[in-house]
């Protein structure tokens, strides 16, 4: 009778430790999601604020980086909107948008070379 084959996968030891940066991946994109849909940024925060603290210190900043663009583009929203009676708040918006995106693409290759984001306590990039 012939053995059964064993398909099992033997990782090394650098595999098992990484975490898994997927949900961090995710909640980028949900803050960038706000051009189509304008509420996965409120889902998005939700995750970071469930999973800050359960990973590694550099994993961590993510989130804080994560909860921080969710907050500071809130403010520059709201700024935008009341300042849209006066026409600058459209150009403000413009500006919005390119800081969520330069911000989220800062921290999606920060979280690709698994370091925490530069200046994460910065309210610019």
């Amino acid at each position: 009778m012939a053995s059964p084959i064993d398909n099992t996968v033997i990782e090394s030891d650098t595999d098992a430790r990484r975490p898994d940066t997927t949900l961090a991946m995710i909640v980028y994109a949900l803050l960038l999601g706000v051009f189509v849909t304008g509420i996965t940024p409120v889902i998005g925060v939700i995750i970071a604020y469930v999973y800050r603290g359960n990973g590694p210190r550099w994993l961590d900043e993510h989130y804080r980086y994560h909860i921080r663009t969710f907050w500071i583009g809130l403010l520059y929203a709201c700024i935008s909107w009341v300042l849209a009676f006066v026409l600058i708040g459209f150009v403000l918006m413009a500006l919005q948008a390119v800081w969520l995106i330069v911000r989220c693409v800062i921290g999606f290759k920060a979280l690709q070379e698994r370091r925490a984001p530069d200046k994460v306590d910065s309210w610019l990039w």
